[in-house]
């Protein structure tokens, strides 16, 4: 390997650990949300009080790791690897907060089976649709964000571990390009309102998770994140459609100020720590460390990176 080679692939790696930790704050701080009462929860929203620490993440966290160090030793999404890696930390950490079929998938995968059968039977055999794709995807298109059809390639194959169902895949490459635009606009004057919605839509498979994020450029600029999720959904129905469309309005809406994003995010309800996490791995590119509240760092749990 030569030293130009080393050096791309160590600036590749560099965004994508920033958007992980993007995504792994995001998922911790929503995932304080859920378990005090509405009341507490309503003022820590209305108050701005930010949960003490610490901050446990969650399988969205765990998964985002696990693509990371995929990009990290094989430059590239491999399936085969990353399932099993997805298996063996499930394993070991089976209370992250999986969700019931991604827990039937990879315990399946964990006990031999392979993860096209094992992905593509629940369901009926039509494969899930979910939005545990997306919720991980973002440091995919920071990785190969200057190759649109690279972040779309491998944001497919990512999903496709455990989302057999196109749209469930619709919803990974939908974030990875949304991130792929973040670090492309880093450096640029603020761009256009919902500019990244439009470039995301020209790239995007014409599945459900795409119409329904094509509501987003209808939406007026002053609307309420509350009002938009109604509209575009919250995550509450743990699916692509129901979550991908709100998270990259409310991306695109507060880019420049991560806190503010994720205070959005999180004040719609719905599957808090996924939407925080999504937003928050996207933000992230465009605000750099920087942006992301120290304290709000500190809080969240140390990572398990494990690079090697």
């Amino acid at each position: 390997m030569n030293a130009d080679n080393q050096s791309d692939h160590d600036q590749r790696l560099q965004r994508a650990l920033l958007s992980l930790d993007g995504l792994s704050v995001g998922d911790a701080f929503g995932q304080s949300f859920f378990f005090v009462t509405a009341v507490t929860a309503d003022q820590r929203l209305e108050g701005r009080f930010i949960p003490p620490p610490p901050w446990f993440y969650t399988d969205d966290t765990v998964m985002g790791v696990a693509v990371t160090r995929c990009l990290q030793k094989h430059r590239a999404i491999e399936p085969d690897w990353l399932a099993k890696e997805f298996a063996k930390e499930y394993a070991r950490e089976p209370d992250r907060g999986y969700g019931g079929t991604a827990r039937g998938i990879l315990q399946a995968i964990g006990e031999g089976v392979a993860w096209r059968e094992a992905a593509g039977r629940v369901f009926d055999g039509e494969g899930s649709c979910g939005n545990g794709g997306a919720m991980r995807a973002a440091p995919i298109g920071a990785y190969f964000a200057d190759d649109l059809q690279m972040v779309i390639s491998h944001a497919r194959k990512s999903a496709q571990v455990t989302h057999s169902h196109e749209d469930g895949q619709t919803g990974a490459i939908a974030v990875a390009l949304a991130a792929a635009w973040m670090v492309a606009q880093r450096d640029t004057s603020r761009p256009q309102e919902l500019e990244m919605i439009r470039f995301v839509l020209a790239n995007l498979p014409q599945t459900e998770t795409y119409w329904r994020l094509k509501k987003a450029l209808t939406l007026p600029h002053e609307l309420s994140p509350k009002t938009a999720a109604l509209i575009l959904g919250n995550g509450s129905q743990v699916i692509s459609s129901d979550t991908v469309p709100f998270c990259l309005w409310c991306a695109c809406r507060h880019s420049d100020d991560y806190a503010e994003a994720l205070w959005a995010a999180v004040s719609v309800y719905g599957d808090m720590d996924t939407n925080c996490a999504i937003v928050g791995s996207l933000v992230a590119l465009s605000t750099g460390h920087a942006g992301i509240p120290a304290e709000w760092l500190a809080s969240r749990e140390p990572l398990n990176l494990e690079f090697q």
